[in-house]
């Protein structure tokens, strides 16, 4: 089925939390309003960013649940009303800014889209759903914290889950990446995107500030060999075992250095051709990926032409909950290079237990 509508409406949310995501960083952490060790400037982001993207949402598809990163009970209490009044404010203004193309004000957008307190607070917590339904959204606000606080890679990540003919599938997925060059080897090249892609209908990069103007640019991922990959990797040693990465590398015979960059950013560069490999193998025993931080990337590499699975080649699992349940680690490639890729990840666990 055609997804035209859910794709506009997503398109038009997560560009609104790009540019309220944007407008939190420069006025809080680029002025240090805040200090960049204050963990505030994201949780304000966070909270503001899920409001609106909830609101438009809510107005739009009220029968939809949403999966969201954040809820609302630790704004609640007397404790917060410094921060709990910042979000109301950014989340309003946001909202309240003039219609832009392929907005509509029915979404709760324009001059009367001003929400109370309560109402924004309840719309944020529309997002603590279990994340097991025929249909649902996915949501991350600000995917890549650390990076947002460096004035580097994050992103917001937006999906829809459907269950269609007994099997539950990513059909839309949205990232904004409002830092992201779009010359990766030139940083000084304009910054800036939407990466959108619709189950069947391929994957596109639309320009961040009019995304509605043109049908933007197809992306294909390039035909790659092993011998002129490179891996992207998060920048984060907590999230990310970057030691094991290494190692593949070396099985794979890869010679360039990784990329680093925080959030599904890496997703969106991979789908353009940016570096063939992304490696996110757990730090840890019993840590499970959550749904948002791979559903709308996965959709849109596979729609450029990739593969993503599992260390153990198995497809991810979106209709267990808020996690990917049993998925152990996530590989994602050029279609022509994954099964290499998995056959090296397999030999270096395979190093590992035998402590080599």
């Amino acid at each position: 089925m055609s997804y035209a509508a859910e794709k506009q409406v997503a398109i038009a949310a997560v560009r609104r939390a790009c540019i309220l995501t944007s407008s939190v960083f420069n006025n809080l952490v680029k002025n240090e309003t805040l200090t960049k060790e204050d963990a505030s400037p994201v949780t304000v982001g966070d909270f503001a960013a899920q409001a609106v993207v909830n609101t438009i949402l809510g107005r739009a598809f009220p029968n939809d649940p949403i999966v969201g990163e954040e809820d609302a009970a630790d704004l609640r209490g007397d404790a917060a009303t410094a921060l709990r009044t910042r979000i109301v404010e950014l989340a309003n203004a946001t909202l309240t800014a003039k219609l832009e193309a392929g907005e509509k004000e029915e979404w709760g957008l324009g001059p009367s889209g001003q929400q109370t307190t309560e109402q924004l607070l309840n719309i944020i917590d529309k997002g603590k759903h279990e994340g097991k339904a025929e249909r649902m959204w996915t949501l991350d606000p600000i995917d890549g914290t650390k990076g947002f606080l460096r004035g580097e890679q994050y992103a917001v990540c937006l999906s829809l889950i459907v269950k269609t003919e007994g099997r539950t599938r990513v059909q839309l997925g949205v990232i904004g990446c409002p830092n992201l060059p779009s010359d990766l080897s030139n940083p000084s090249s304009p910054r800036g995107g939407i990466f959108v892609a619709v189950r069947g209908e391929g994957a596109y990069e639309l320009p961040l500030h009019d995304p509605f103007s043109a049908p933007g640019r197809r992306l294909s991922i390039p035909k790659l060999t092993t011998d002129n990959l490179n891996l992207l990797e998060s920048v984060e040693k907590a999230h990310s075992k970057l030691s094991f990465n290494e190692v593949v590398a070396k099985e794979l015979g890869i010679t360039k250095p990784p990329t680093r960059m925080d959030s599904q950013a890496k997703y969106a560069a991979l789908a353009r051709g940016d570096g063939g490999v992304y490696l996110r193998m757990p730090t840890g025993t019993g840590y499970r990926e959550k749904i948002w931080d791979h559903a709308p990337g996965s959709l849109l590499v596979e729609e450029a032409g990739g593969k993503v699975t599992d260390s153990r080649g198995e497809d991810l699992r979106f209709d267990l909950g808020r996690d990917l349940g049993e998925n152990y680690g996530v590989i994602v490639a050029g279609e022509g290079v994954h099964s290499s890729v998995l056959d090296a990840v397999k030999r270096a666990l395979a190093k590992e237990k035998q402590g080599q």
